[in-house]
């Protein structure tokens, strides 16, 4: 229907109740866009009304060189979003009324560049998928002010976000060609035998700890590669960059303390992600099968194979299929090892200041003093070599303390002043000169665990008969009557992934995947089966379609956040 619909129905209902602003849900023609009123909220307090703008492609005319493959569709969908969130910031006056009155919002992306539904671009039209708070006072409807979101803001956002003649041209094709190159080093890591690489001219430090935005240039030391580790690439957009290429197997990064040996673990980490041009990181990139391992006490456990790391407790309890409410910092760690290996990692990062001592070694005097008999744990130092050698999955791990890590180590880079060397050689040179004396523990190498099934009715996104789900910022999903904690996961970074985790596992729910027969790898891979079909907007719980904000989170984030569900019950094989 014409937009002047939409006018007269705005005008009847101004000083009604709230709940006559369902009158305006449907589609509406506003000459250059078409808008499409999905959800109406019922209460001004309420969760947002959800909308979506649709500009055909000879209106907003975005070149095919913006979305013509994947990762550049990816890419143009990011920068659209961001657009539109800049331009609503510009004209949008806000706050008009009571509760989310007035407010336009849109599902705004940090330095990652991920997969969203907030916008699509293809060769018909784009569409932005957004919020909006439809003013009141009290309980009244302001149907006036709601008109002057509709016919003054809006079209202006639309405008300027939406249509090419007004975005920057440079800015988008930088945009969509640094998310592709970052792409194209990940096919070359392999293709070069390396897990990460880290690009020369790189900003790795953070401007703080709680912020992913860069360090300013001039108050950071920028990457430079030893010169041993340096490795060319060869990118479509960018042509050929160097940086330090980390090869596959057992590396270690020591230095002094404040030398930047965490920062550079965390740059490698997030190298999973592309990230936006300018953000510091955009050059670096780490292959995808990729964990962070920790220590994480308190979390729940269910039958993890956790016997290669721990065994022989104390009253003959079974570790081959391990459940606990309550697990210390060696279990945890050693289950989060196993869960990953379940999911098929082939990189695993560890920090020694986030990792239980027992679980990452026993010296030569503890196994002198306390008989391995007495001992349950097999540490980690007995069990990298085995990982990489049998299993081909690689290590890379920060040790400031634990010289014996000298003896397994492929590669040892030392930073210095924030600056990497490649001390691999001197390291070797101590470790021969100064030997530990301590025995190798590992009897049973660690291996793929078989995949573990999980039994129907302990996923249950109800809570009596009411269905409650919700993600609770970025660390935390409410799942029927338990939560997830998911405080360890650091390679989960936006709020709009921890949504779609919880509709993930509520889709499996309903589309009855979990049926006793699959395993938690089998139901994730059907599921994403799904969305790589259907697309993202195939596991929204609403009735109209879109969710609008959803980011598409990694296999291994799905994974280990139901592994932390409290009411999780795993069968045993028979």
């Amino acid at each position: 229907m014409e937009s002047e619909r939409l006018k007269k129905i705005l005008l009847s209902i101004d000083g009604r109740g709230y709940k006559a602003y369902k009158q305006i849900e449907g589609s509406y023609k506003f000459g250059f866009f078409d808008l499409f009123i999905d959800h109406v909220q019922g209460d001004p307090f309420a969760a947002p009304s959800r909308l979506r703008v649709r500009v055909k492609q000879e209106v907003a005319q975005i070149p095919g060189w913006a979305f013509e493959n994947p990762h550049r569709q990816m890419a143009c969908c990011d920068f659209m979003t961001r657009t539109f969130a800049k331009a609503i910031r510009k004209y949008a006056e806000g706050k008009r009324g009571s509760g989310k009155s007035g407010l336009f919002a849109v599902d705004v992306p940090g330095q990652q560049v991920l997969k969203r539904t907030s916008c699509l671009v293809n060769e018909a039209f784009v569409e932005i998928r957004f919020v909006c708070g439809l003013p009141a006072a009290g309980r009244r409807a302001l149907g006036r002010e709601a008109m002057e979101m509709f016919f003054d803001e809006l079209p202006r956002i639309v405008e300027e976000a939406l249509l090419y003649r007004n975005i920057n041209e440079e800015n988008l094709k930088r945009h969509v060609e640094v998310v592709e190159d970052h792409f194209y080093i990940k096919e070359q890591l392999k293709e070069q035998k390396l897990v990460s690489f880290i690009a020369d001219g790189s900003i790795l430090p953070r401007e703080s700890g709680v912020s992913q935005r860069p360090m300013r240039r001039e108050d950071a030391v920028a990457f430079s590669s030893p010169p041993s580790l340096r490795v060319t690439m060869t990118l479509p957009n960018r042509g050929e960059i160097t940086g330090m290429g980390i090869p596959e197997g057992v590396t270690l990064i020591t230095g002094g303390g404040y030398h930047g040996k965490t920062t550079l673990l965390e740059a490698i980490e997030m190298g999973v992600y592309p990230h936006i041009p300018g953000d510091g990181r955009e050059y670096v990139a780490t292959v995808e099968e990729t964990a962070k391992i920790r220590a994480e006490d308190g979390r729940s456990v269910k039958g993890v194979d956790i016997s290669p790391f721990i065994n022989n407790l104390p009253g003959g309890k079974d570790t081959s299929f391990f459940s606990t409410e309550d697990a210390s910092g060696s279990t945890s760690q050693a289950a989060n090892i196993q869960e990953a290996l379940e999911m098929g990692v082939k990189l695993l990062l560890i920090d020694e200041d986030t990792s239980a001592t027992n679980f990452m070694i026993r010296d030569a005097r503890m196994q002198r003093l306390i008989a391995k008999d007495k001992e349950p744990i097999t540490p980690f130092i007995d069990h990298v070599r085995g990982l990489f050698e049998q299993l081909g999955v690689s290590t890379i791990l920060v040790i400031g303390g634990s010289g014996d890590y000298l003896d397994v180590a492929d590669k040892v880079i030392m930073m210095d002043e924030y600056v990497p060397l490649d001390v691999t050689q001197e390291a070797m040179s101590v470790a021969q000169s100064i030997k530990t004396n301590r025995a190798k523990e590992a009897q049973k190498v660690p291996f793929i665990p078989s995949s573990r099934v999980p039994v129907p009715g302990s996923i249950n996104p109800h809570l009596g008969k009411k269905l409650k789900i919700k993600a609770n910022g970025l660390r935390s999903i409410t799942f029927g009557r338990d939560n997830m904690d998911l405080g360890a996961l650091s390679l989960l970074v936006d709020e709009s992934q921890t949504r779609m985790i919880a509709q993930i596992w509520h889709y499996a729910y309903v589309k009855g995947y979990i049926d006793g027969r699959r395993s938690i790898v089998e139901i994730i891979d059907k599921v994403f089966g799904d969305i790589q079909e259907k697309g993202m907007d195939v596991i929204s719980p609403h009735r109209y379609g879109h969710p609008g904000d959803y980011a598409l989170p990694r296999k291994f984030e799905t994974a280990f956040a139901i592994n932390r569900l409290r009411s999780l019950k795993i069968a045993r094989a028979q």
